[in-house]
């Protein structure tokens, strides 16, 4: 996918006007609270989702105005085509290819981005839910059935759990648990055949791209961490077999803490560097590089799933990466095109020749900037 042409209206700070990027990288810079990562923003909304910054919909128009209008002109699937989304009384209008949809989920899947900010740095950071969220998000991109699957699960373990507080009160209960056992270990299985499948791919981009950032100077590993059994598989009746066997064995201490202590949702997903968690001992640097990693692994795996290559959109994320790392994003990800932002004026000076774009911006005013 590449965007041809970006126009805002009243979105955010952003002065009225139209961008034409490059195929290739774009680079946006300028000092802070500018409106660097309103321009992300603008385009991440055109993949049907929320803000990736958690903004509600009355906080995307400009202040002292009525309305928002932002529109998109794209290539994709070999034909070009736009999307007109207006945002006003806190609901937001859309149309694709000039027909109106009556829902903003009707627009999923038509245009991919996948976009890193300082906040994902917590896949890092934070505990297991991050990462399990990550996951699911990303498999749901591709395999739109697995959010039935993982919806059902949920639903299971909210059940179940309810249950062993009953149990507590009402001991006559204990054979309705037994049946919730069996459900959970059917649709778990399922689940976590999904994730474990995905990682398999995924881990693989994942070392490549870190071998880039890095030059080659460390290395990066993820694997699937199971909470209910060590032989991490594909085979689904393996897992259910384990995970039935640990539901039944933990029937009694799961009724004394009156919740489900294996499945999914406590199975984690392991990040480490040259053979260290990265969690607890990777450099800022080697955090903010191994999420980077991750998320150009997952639109690697988007693009081999779908066919088509998703727009990246990088915010902030220079910053704490020394030079070859820097380079390695500026440089060596022209194949995709790509939108970072940052505050460095030096910039120009680190970007080669190529297929690039530099923009500059000051109080919401977009200028091209020719390359040095």
């Amino acid at each position: 996918m590449i965007v041809k042409e970006l126009s805002f209206e009243n979105f955010r700070n952003l002065e009225n006007n139209t961008v034409f990027p490059s195929d290739g990288i774009n680079v946006i810079y300028g000092d802070n609270a500018q409106g660097k990562t309103n321009i992300l923003e603008c385009l991440w909304l055109f993949t049907g989702n929320r803000s990736f910054r958690g903004a509600k919909e009355n906080e995307l128009i400009k202040f002292d105005n009525a309305f928002s209008k932002i529109h998109l002109k794209f290539e994709a699937r070999e034909r070009e085509q736009e999307i007109r989304l207006m945002i006003k009384g806190g609901n937001r209008f859309i149309e694709l290819n000039g027909i109106s949809k009556r829902y903003i989920s009707e627009i999923i899947g038509s245009f991919c981005c996948v976009v890193f900010s300082p906040n994902h740095l917590t896949l890092i950071k934070n505990g297991p839910d991050e990462r399990r969220r990550f996951i699911d998000a990303a498999i749901c991109q591709i395999k739109p059935s697995y959010s039935s699957i993982l919806s059902d699960y949920k639903t299971i373990i909210t059940s179940r759990n309810a249950l062993l507080k009953d149990i507590k009160e009402h001991s006559e209960l204990m054979d309705m648990l037994d049946i919730w056992d069996e459900k959970l270990a059917v649709q778990g299985a399922l689940v976590a055949r999904e994730r474990i499948a995905y990682i398999k791919n995924f881990s693989k981009y994942c070392s490549e791209f870190y071998t880039g950032i890095s030059k080659g100077s460390e290395k990066i590993e993820i694997s699937y961490k199971l909470s209910f059994g060590d032989e991490v598989t594909e085979d689904t009746s393996k897992l259910k077999a384990m995970l039935s066997d640990k539901l039944i064995k933990a029937q009694q201490s799961d009724i004394y803490q009156g919740y489900t202590g294996y499945g999914p949702h406590r199975d984690d997903l392991v990040v480490t560097i040259d053979s260290k968690n990265a969690r607890n001992f990777a450099s800022q640097g080697q955090q903010r590089s191994a999420v980077l990693a991750m998320k150009l692994a997952e639109a690697s795996v988007l693009k081999a799933e779908s066919g088509e290559q998703p727009v990246i959109l990088l915010d902030d994320v220079l910053s704490e990466l020394d030079y070859k790392r820097q380079d390695y994003l500026l440089n060596e990800l022209s194949d995709k095109q790509v939108f970072i932002t940052c505050c460095e004026s030096e910039i120009m000076t680190k970007l080669k020749e190529g297929n690039k774009a530099l923009f500059y911006i000051n109080s919401g005013r977009v200028t091209p900037t020719e390359i040095e």
